[in-house]
């Protein structure tokens, strides 16, 4: 299964990010503390981590840049309680015993809400990825009796830069971000993993160690927050000023001898 094959992979650059990057920082040190180890995290574990965040905020412990970090966490939490998870362009992935007509995935449609043949419209405005299969429990159970109901939340996720395959994908949230990046063709190789970052339109909401730190500590595209249309972007390494002066080097080179070779 592609998943799994990319999890295999995923763990290789996971320990050369461990190679390259080192032991991780204090930043670390909040995460531990706030995190439970669920793939997808509940509204408890939400409000769990912004308490601990909002309390973190106030140490003295962590520097400025830190403090910014966590006021932007926190913004990603807050946003999650309130408005839920889901996006237009993300898709649930559908079981209901006993419906056969039922598509076994489903687009979600602004509002955000999902239709159903037979059911209409079923909104999504608030729920979290973790809370999918008890709410269309509910809201199914309303027009059947005892519905067994199971629904997974897939992301709308870009991949871009020095990867072998950049583009659009539509993923288990309850993947780490190396899976994400081998889903795309793994690391190309040119590509420059400590600048690896995470992207929400124009803002930057993950990078450097914060990000490292993250990766290495297995945190799940859930964890992370994340939703539809954000993007990963792998950077091009800097080849550096002896490596610029090789490759013009070479391009010199080929241009002469394919002159020498047209001239002969």
């Amino acid at each position: 299964m592609k998943i799994e094959q990319s999890r295999r992979a995923a763990a290789l650059v996971l320990c050369l990010l461990a190679v390259i990057v080192g032991p991780s920082g204090a930043r670390s040190q909040v995460w531990d503390s706030s995190i439970s180890g669920g793939a997808m995290l509940s509204r408890e574990d939400l409000n769990n981590l912004l308490q601990q965040y909002e309390l973190s905020l106030q140490s003295p412990a962590y520097s400025g840049r830190i403090k910014e970090e966590l006021k932007a966490a926190i913004e990603r939490v807050q946003d999650r309680l309130q408005h839920g998870d889901f996006e237009p362009g993300d898709r649930v992935v559908l079981s209901v015993q006993g419906q056969p007509d039922l598509p076994d995935t489903v687009p979600v449609e602004l509002g955000p809400k999902i239709t159903l043949p037979l059911f209409g419209d079923i909104s999504l405005d608030g729920v979290l990825r973790s809370e999918i299969t008890d709410h269309l429990t509910k809201e199914l159970g309303k027009m059947i009796r005892d519905p067994v109901v199971h629904a997974q939340g897939l992301m709308r996720l870009s991949v871009q830069g020095a990867v072998v395959r950049p583009g659009f994908y539509v993923v288990p949230t309850d993947i780490l971000v190396s899976e994400a990046l081998m889903l795309a063709g793994g690391p190309a190789q040119n590509a420059n993993l400590t600048g690896l970052r995470i992207e929400r339109g124009t803002r930057e909401i993950y990078q450097g160690q914060e990000l490292q730190t993250a990766m290495r500590q297995g945190r799940t595209l859930d964890q992370l927050s994340l939703q539809a249309g954000d993007q990963i972007v792998l950077p091009v390494q800097n080849p550096g000023i002896w490596g610029t002066v090789l490759r013009y080097g070479l391009i010199i080179t080929s241009t002469l001898l394919l002159g020498v070779r047209i001239v002969g």
